[in-house]
């Protein structure tokens, strides 16, 4: 089994690091992984990406053109990567920044209103680990409590972040459980 999942968005949303997340929460489960970020540039603004190959078998190379599944923080994202995923992935789409599906029939769409979600949490800043959770508990990639415990540990320098992010993760997991009809 391997499967490939790319977030994309713009710089400050938290994309690198909800890659990274992801990414040590299927090493703690015993997977092979591997994590490719990229930027541009600009720090906030500018347009970042990475890439996380999980797999129960050594990683063959990191690069890869079509990957499984997206994770799109922002309209551009969602436009430059949804044509490139293999029939049968998953799409998460920030409802909240997106107004437009990803034009595909073959993938399963969710619509996840993150930055509403964060904001109504109070932080618009946790809409990376609300889109996270709600694609963790779509796909089922990884198990959600080694998740949880990897957020806690990502931020047991900001105790005063975790309380935030722990309630992302549950508000994310919940929205996941929504069927959506398409924007």
């Amino acid at each position: 089994m391997q499967s490939e999942v790319m977030f994309a968005g713009f710089g400050g949303q938290g994309i690198l690091l909800i890659g990274d997340i992801l990414a040590h929460a299927a090493m703690e489960e015993g997977f092979e992984v591997a994590w490719i970020p990229s930027y541009g540039p600009e720090m906030r603004g500018g347009t970042a990406y990475c890439l996380v190959v999980i797999s129960d078998r050594p990683i063959g190379s990191p690069i890869i053109r079509n990957p499984m599944h997206l994770i799109a923080m922002n309209r551009p994202s969602l436009e430059k990567f949804a044509p490139m995923l293999k029939p049968n992935g998953i799409v998460v789409i920030n409802s909240s920044l997106i107004s437009i599906g990803s034009g595909r029939d073959d993938v399963d769409e969710l619509l996840v209103p993150a930055n509403d979600i964060a904001g109504d949490l109070g932080s618009t800043k946790a809409a990376n680990i609300v889109a996270l959770a709600a694609f963790v508990a779509r796909s089922k990639i990884v198990d959600f409590e080694i998740l949880r415990q990897c957020v806690k540990k990502v931020f047991s320098s900001k105790e005063n972040l975790i309380s935030l992010n722990l309630k992302a993760l549950e508000q994310g997991k919940e929205a996941a459980q929504v069927k959506n009809p398409g924007p």
